[in-house]
């Protein structure tokens, strides 16, 4: 483990250095967490049937939402991207290491990075500015409990593994398009419609609930969420937990053919 752990210790630190980068996200997210909020409060008072969520528990699953925004499966390690488009890829396969192990911790990198500097300040400023002002209703709420918290963090690991797999699977892709443009494309948007990130899950419609709790995308953002609300608990938690965690361990496998099946066909460009 210890080439894979330096890896994600360097990848890490040469992140962090991109401080105004994670300033503007904070801004953007911040900014963007209050529009979701008031459209979602519009129909809310708009609405004359019982919701399947309280206010209250949207308004925190927005909140959190926006706060790990960058563990999201959105884009693409640059330099692998680079590395298979230019031909460098080359270097990657005569390393003493397993390439796919190597391909996730950058990957784990990219996103752990994003979500320490921009988690942090946004869950503060949500959880603990805003009850003090005139919008304390649209406060980020405490966990529902210890227990919930405990079983959040779990399924925030569980997410992070998850989108990590989703991730490798788009940079394993690469060995056939080169440049990525197309899956890189589409899959932030399957990822932010299928995941919650944009509606809440429980908010659509009961007839493709058993499709939403299906695909692996629930595991991103729904699970962990409303299990902090308090909205996901007890048996229904661990179930909707275990089933993320098989996804992530189906797609490490998958990514993991697809890479010894793209090495034996790899054309390196340029040679």
């Amino acid at each position: 483990m210890r080439p894979y752990l330096a890896i994600l210790s360097a990848r890490y630190r040469m992140l962090l250095q991109y401080r105004a980068a994670a300033l503007a996200g904070i801004t953007t997210q911040f900014f963007w967490g209050f529009i979701r909020i008031m459209i979602l409060g519009a129909f809310y008072a708009a609405s004359d049937v019982d919701p399947p969520m309280a206010f209250a528990a949207v308004v925190t699953y927005v909140w959190l939402g926006q706060a790990l925004l960058g563990m999201l499966p959105w884009n693409l390690e640059p330099e692998i991207e680079a590395m298979v488009r230019e031909g460098n890829v080359a270097f990657e396969l005569v390393r003493p290491v397993d390439l796919y192990s190597l391909w996730y911790m950058r990957t784990l990198a990219l996103r752990t990075a994003s979500t320490s500097l921009r988690a942090v300040p946004i869950v503060l400023l949500a959880g603990f500015v805003l009850p003090w002002t005139p919008l304390a209703d649209w406060a980020l709420a405490a966990p529902a409990g210890l227990a919930a918290a405990g079983l959040w963090m779990l399924a925030t690991v569980v997410a992070m593994a998850l989108g990590c797999a989703l991730t490798m699977l788009v940079h394993v892709s690469l060995m056939w398009t080169i440049s990525g443009d197309g899956l890189s494309r589409v899959v932030p948007s399957l990822v932010s419609v299928f995941s919650g990130m944009v509606v809440p899950l429980p908010l659509f419609p009961d007839v493709l609930q058993p499709l939403l709790h299906a695909l692996p995308f629930r595991g991103l953002v729904d699970v962990p969420l409303r299990i902090w609300a308090g909205h996901l608990e007890g048996a229904e938690a661990w179930t909707a937990l275990g089933g993320a965690a098989l996804w992530a361990l189906a797609l490490v496998a998958l990514g993991r053919f697809l890479l010894a099946r793209g090495c034996r066909r790899l054309v390196v460009q340029g040679g």
